[in-house]
């Protein structure tokens, strides 16, 4: 008999590997529609977020759970007359991250591989080899012949979208999986799971569970839908750094793989609301759901967008640890992600009306 399949593993293989950079979310979004056919009441903004509404027994306060669907990647600048694509970046990379590295390009004619690549070091001086190799000396090599290969049989233009090339696996511990793009495919999945286990639970309020766009440069999505919705409370679900690899300190990033999902106190973009981030703590510990604490200085989120929306929205951000966001290949644990369901579906379950009158008095 074969082995098993995981349905959790195979959802998170499935919206891991989607490509969808900043401004061409469409194949998440589809992803999440058709995973919640027939669950929720569909809704859009007008530039790609996809907003989906889970009505609660009662009429109470308005939810908004967001979660972007975008990842950085590139965009095609140029094609040299030799073939090769000379592109931007779509949100922040790093340099060092990126040279060698296998990339998808989303052409019109279908998807192919590229390969992001510059002058060898073998070629270059003594000084040249102790400087990082900037983004505008690197370019793409897609096998084409020359541009006219490129553009007309390949379909690679100026405009054509690029996504790194990262398949998902489990790692010897198989709590721990590797993955593309999960910052912050797995907020999308996370969202989506939460979701779909709200139609069998009742809920004292509406649930607006959005797929945001464009948050990875500028957070364009996260205005939009909540234009769109008016939410009372708001909760963005994203990843955050682990700080549990060799060189990092506590002080720099405070949460671990494995140790639960990671409550902000601070970015910078959102303080968070404080009687709504009390409320996230005593629920996790009264439901005895693993959690910790985590910050950052250099970072911010959809929740730094959301909460500014009209008069004010009280909002937080979830993270689910990551290791190694912004390049390739990003490791997250499989306990950080349970855990994070849990106790967004705690937390609806407890979000009231009452309890929203407690949280604005």
């Amino acid at each position: 008999m074969g082995q098993k399949t995981d349905p959790m593993l195979s959802w998170l293989k499935e919206i891991s590997e989607v490509p969808g950079p900043s401004g061409f979310e469409r194949r998440v979004r589809d992803l999440m529609t058709r995973r919640l056919a027939g669950q929720c009441e569909v809704l859009e903004d007008r530039i790609g977020s996809v907003i989906f509404k889970k009505q609660g027994s009662v009429d109470g306060p308005i939810v908004m759970l967001a979660a972007h669907m975008d990842e950085i990647g590139f965009l095609v600048k140029t094609v040299t007359k030799e073939g090769f694509l000379k592109f931007v970046t779509l949100g922040g990379w790093w340099e060092q991250v990126m040279l060698g590295q296998r990339v998808t390009v989303m052409s019109p004619k279908g998807d192919i591989p590229g390969i992001i690549g510059s002058k060898p070091p073998h070629v270059l001086s003594a000084d040249e080899r102790k400087k990082m190799v900037t983004k505008r000396e690197m370019y793409i090599d897609i096998g084409a012949s020359d541009k006219k290969d490129a553009e007309e049989r390949m379909g690679v233009t100026p405009g054509v979208p690029i996504v790194p090339y990262a398949p998902f696996t489990t790692m010897a511990n198989p709590d721990f999986l590797v993955g593309k793009a999960w910052d912050d495919r797995v907020g999308c999945a996370v969202v989506t799971d939460v979701l779909q286990q709200l139609a069998k639970l009742k809920h004292p309020n509406t649930v607006f569970g959005v797929g945001t766009v464009q948050e990875e440069v500028g957070c364009r999505g996260a205005k939009t839908s909540a234009d769109v919705i008016g939410p009372h409370v708001a909760i963005a679900v994203d990843t955050c750094i682990a700080g549990d690899t060799p060189g990092m300190s506590e002080d720099q990033a405070s949460a671990k793989l494995g140790e639960g999902v990671a409550v902000c106190i601070y970015d910078a973009s959102l303080i968070p609301h404080v009687k709504l981030r009390d409320f996230v703590l005593e629920t996790a510990k009264a439901e005895k759901i693993p959690f910790q604490l985590e910050f950052s200085e250099g970072g911010g989120t959809d929740g730094g967008r959301i909460h500014l929306h009209a008069q004010g929205v009280p909002s937080i951000v979830l993270s689910v640890p990551t290791r190694y966001i912004h390049s390739h290949h990003g490791i997250i644990s499989r306990k950080d992600y349970e855990s994070t369901v849990r106790l967004l579906i705690a937390l609806i379950r407890k979000l009231d009306a009452k309890k929203m009158q407690e949280l604005l008095a």
